[in-house]
């Protein structure tokens, strides 16, 4: 168990509620336009594939994986717009990688390096009374 504290940032994919706006096939994949409150990206659909243009969505990691009614979708949007992370979790692959460039770096994102974990020390604490 990790103890409380020791991480200052906790990161988590999200699965994202979208409008199907257009339905393609391509070769072998279905794919849709997924709108997700005037973000509109490609979205890979073969896991609801009974899904229609104007129904909502689950997408994860550009999987559309169930469906959704549109006022829980709505108001779900709703809420990620207010935290702000609806632009962040739907940027694109170029404003991601200049947004961890201009972010502060560090050799150890989780805060713990020069940190002693509190299990090694108790380890080594107790090594030393078995020998």
């Amino acid at each position: 168990m990790v103890a409380s504290g020791r991480y200052n940032v906790v990161a988590m994919c999200l699965a994202i509620p979208g409008r199907v706006d257009e339905i393609l096939n391509e070769g072998d994949l279905l794919i849709g336009r997924v709108n997700f409150g005037g973000i509109v990206k490609r979205v890979c659909l073969d896991y609801v594939p009974d899904i229609e243009v104007g129904e909502y969505a689950i997408v994860h990691v550009g999987f559309a994986i169930s469906k959704l009614d549109a006022e829980t979708a709505e108001k779900t949007l709703e809420v990620f717009r207010k935290m702000g992370m609806l632009e962040e979790e739907l940027a694109s692959e170029e404003e991601a990688f200049a947004r961890a460039a201009a972010a502060p770096q560090s050799n150890c994102p989780d805060g713990s390096c020069g940190v002693e974990s509190e299990s090694a020390g108790q380890q080594v604490g107790e090594s030393a009374k078995v020998h």
